[in-house]
């Protein structure tokens, strides 16, 4: 036995070897299935065109899409294939030569032994390294029975191990009942879904089944086939990563930081609660406007509202955050749910991290977050892994979650409160015809934190705190009044 036998062989694909513990199985047949578009042609083509570049033989046989069209989808995702030799088998039935039909033997047989005879010639012509097949349900079809058919792909199994082949095996699921009959004597199966939401675009996801004598990174992971070809975002599991380093606290530089008992602690997470227009926006930008001054690296994600808009309301605040955003240090990232699957935003924030070294996330906000995602359950789970990983890292993880309603009792779209470190309550309040704002601290794990009531306010000197309000009744109830006296309260600022 060769000792690399069954080793690991890159796939081509970003992110599928880190599921698959370093690629497919050399010298293995895998079955890569899913339906018609979901992505199974330009998988196989990476894997050839990986195998190109390590100086390898590589053989793509086709009989469901000729030369020209796979050429013409290499085209479209820029990519080269130089150095694939490409086999189309036409079976006899198909030919227009006349000269190919046949009267006296049974057309299947002698189409289906033609048809494999003719790919194992080139194969044995070649000695290919790696070797697409695509794809199986033509032979399914010209076998004309499941048992002819199993016994027809195990010698190909056969005949490719003999060979010291890596071969990928497409199938796009046209018999459902014969799933089973290729997984068990497929070394790997990976199997690739496309599905459709109500409302946005596509949704791309993969499972790898099975992959015999690897403790796979199991469950669905997202993908998406845009131009370079198939991405795929592994699921994040916060377990995998290590520790990063722990610094001091961060400071918002306002009196928020006594309400916080000092700031928020490094790789701890905070969570935002309040109506819409209350300023938790405000607050998230006076901490990342802090953070970027002393010299870090923050990541800004919007869900609810442009780049533009983000930049010119810190402008009015007294918050310049243009500049940190043209010199790269200030990661600002207009998100489109319908558009964006959560696997991808995970992915991007782990490079973030990793990449450009960021100490503090901002998520503007969990509501236009939990757009993305189809259940509420998922969300939580979803979320629980993401701020494990940035706990691990020592990141300052701000979040930011509108309640449902302005005024009155108002209710959350989806409880993430015992997910998170600190907690920040916003509510407005009434006093003397006009409407104030409210902000205490009702949450936090790591250090003291004042358990008053404060207002605060928004101008264009930014964020202000008052002095602690002792006749306040009802905030927590959603229906705060305040019934001391008015010189307690923050002074209008008059031009």
């Amino acid at each position: 036995m060769e000792r690399d036998d069954a080793s690991p062989v890159a796939t081509g694909v970003p992110g599928l070897d880190y599921i698959l513990r370093g690629g497919y199985a050399k010298f293995r047949s895998h079955l890569v299935e899913g339906r018609p578009g979901s992505g199974k042609t330009t998988l196989g083509l990476q894997f050839l065109i990986n195998g190109v570049q390590n100086g390898e033989k590589c053989l793509y046989i086709t009989l469901s899409e000729s030369k020209r069209e796979l050429q013409s989808v290499a085209y479209r995702h820029g990519l080269s294939l130089d150095g694939i030799e490409i086999l189309e088998l036409v079976p006899p039935e198909l030919s227009l030569d006349p000269s190919q039909l046949q009267t006296l033997v049974h057309s299947s047989d002698l189409e289906l032994g033609e048809t494999v005879q003719t790919a194992i010639a080139e194969i044995d012509r070649l000695q290919p390294d790696r070797v697409v097949f695509d794809s199986l349900s033509e032979i399914r079809l010209l076998s004309q029975g499941s048992l002819r058919y199993r016994r027809q792909v195990l010698a190909l199994k056969s005949f490719f191990l003999l060979h010291n082949v890596t071969v990928l095996l497409l199938d796009d699921l046209t018999a459902e009942h014969d799933d089973l009959n290729l997984h068990s004597i497929s070394h790997g199966v990976i199997r690739m879904e496309q599905l459709s939401p109500v409302y946005g675009g596509e949704r791309r996801r993969l499972r790898v089944i099975k992959m015999r004598g690897v403790e796979l990174r199991g469950g669905f992971h997202d993908f998406v086939i845009r131009p370079g070809g198939v991405k795929v975002f592994p699921r994040l599991v916060a377990a995998e990563h290590d520790d990063g380093e722990h610094g001091p606290p961060a400071l918002s530089g306002t009196s928020l930081d006594a309400l916080l008992g000092g700031g928020l602690a490094r790789g701890t997470s905070t969570l935002l609660i309040g109506p819409s227009g209350i300023g938790k926006s405000t607050i998230a930008s006076t901490f990342c406007h802090a953070a970027l001054q002393c010299g870090e690296t923050a990541l800004v994600l919007l869900f609810d509202e442009t780049t533009r808009i983000f930049l010119a309301r810190a402008k009015g605040l007294g918050l310049e955050l243009e500049p940190f955003v043209e010199s790269g240090v200030l990661l600002l990232e207009k998100i489109e749910p319908a558009e964006l699957s959560p696997g991808e935003l995970s992915s991007r924030i782990q490079a973030a991290i990793d990449g450009a070294n960021a100490r503090l996330v901002v998520i503007d906000s969990l509501t236009g977050y939990l757009n993305a995602m189809a259940e509420e359950q998922h969300l939580v789970l979803q979320m629980h892994e993401i701020l494990t990983y940035l706990n691990q890292k020592g990141i300052v993880t701000i979040l930011l979650l509108a309640n449902h309603g302005l005024l009155g009792q108002m209710a959350a779209p989806v409880d993430m409160t015992y997910l998170c470190d600190s907690i920040m309550l916003l509510r407005f309040f009434e006093n003397g015809g006009r409407l104030r704002r409210a902000i205490s601290v009702v949450k936090k794990r790591v250090g003291s934190h004042e358990d008053t009531i404060r207002e605060f306010k928004i101008s264009e000197g930014g964020v202000a705190v008052g002095e602690p309000l002792e006749q306040f009744r009802g905030i927590l109830t959603g229906v705060p009044s305040f019934e001391g006296k008015q010189s307690d309260l923050l002074k209008d600022q008059t031009s």
